[in-house]
């Protein structure tokens, strides 16, 4: 069963390893928990990969010169260099994966990057970024994240990125959000998607939605994909089980949503893991231990078949 992840951070530690001169081969390296040893043995077929410029790390003036290289080392050390692995240029792309081919997503984690120059966001089309992040968990230009207290929504900017977005035919994203940034986003984007978000009813913790927000997604047909993250799992866990992420599962499909569901592993990007499930490899435990719980179409539903309806 083929599944699609609509998030890592793997081109973070590859730009890390570079800039600290260690060497981190994309194709095997233990480091790297979306390897493309593990994408193949946990049978990935669709992998985003996003650009995350840390704004509490990099300066402003070196934020864009972070993205351009994490862009470089997506085409050069994940695409270019292994020839199973496609470019996602175009959403059609995905239609003509060959069978074993891996489909590569180039997204944005966070609009720092930009700052208010919307010719940097026409660079990052060109680069081909397909999914577009507002923030991180802090403020930026275009909104506030879910970690301001602030809580504000939309800048005149971010109104206008999500308006670019839409005619790009770009996903907007409303992980890490805040509320209000959130619904203002979903008044104005032609394709929203939550990329690595979980249920707040379940887990009360600022990266998780509240159930209208969730239905807010549902009635918009937009993608609701789960981080395999304890952290957004169980309040103040730092391990978890499937049986945790089935009750988030269960959540969203009381609420209509069984066929938003899908799964944003978050790989690269955290620190602790649902037990047996450390890296992409295994999604292949993931998905028997759902087959369990749920019939065969739902779970493929889940691991890939819902996404790629929404393509329709």
């Amino acid at each position: 069963m083929k599944v699609i992840d609509t998030h890592c951070d793997a081109l973070l530690k590859l730009q890390t390893a570079r800039l600290e001169q260690r060497k981190l081969d994309f194709k095997n390296a233990p480091e790297i928990e979306t390897n493309l040893k593990r994408l193949e043995e946990g049978n990935v077929s669709i992998q985003f990969f996003a650009i995350f410029v840390n704004p509490e790390t990099v300066t402003t003036t070196d934020q864009w010169k972070h993205a351009e290289e994490q862009a470089t080392l997506f085409h050069e050390e994940i695409v270019e260099k292994n020839e199973n692995v496609k470019f996602i240029r175009d959403w059609e792309d995905i239609r003509t994966l060959a069978p074993g081919e891996i489909g590569a997503v180039l997204t944005l984690e966070g609009a720092e990057a930009i700052g208010n120059d919307i010719e940097k966001l026409q660079k990052l089309y060109q680069m081909g970024v397909k999914s577009f992040g507002l923030t991180w968990n802090p403020a930026n230009l275009c909104a506030d994240g879910a970690g301001e207290p602030r809580g504000a929504g939309l800048t005149t900017l971010g109104k206008e990125v999500v308006q670019l977005n839409n005619e790009n035919k770009v996903l907007t994203d409303v992980s890490h959000l805040s509320v209000k940034a959130f619904w203002d986003v979903m008044e104005l984007a032609d394709y929203p998607i939550a990329s690595h978000s979980n249920v707040r009813a379940i887990c009360d913790h600022p990266r998780n939605l509240y159930d209208d927000q969730l239905k807010a997604l549902i009635a918009k047909n937009a993608p609701i994909h789960f981080a395999l993250y304890p952290v957004f799992l169980k309040k103040d866990a730092r391990t978890a089980t499937v049986a945790d992420l089935c009750e988030h599962i269960d959540h969203v499909c009381a609420l209509g949503g069984e066929k938003n569901i899908g799964f944003g592993s978050d790989f690269d990007g955290i620190s602790c893991y649902i037990d047996n499930i450390t890296n992409s490899s295994g999604y292949s435990y993931l998905l028997n231990e759902l087959q369990k719980h749920y019939s065969e179409e739902q779970v493929r539903g889940f691991a890939y078949q819902n996404f790629m309806n929404k393509l329709s």
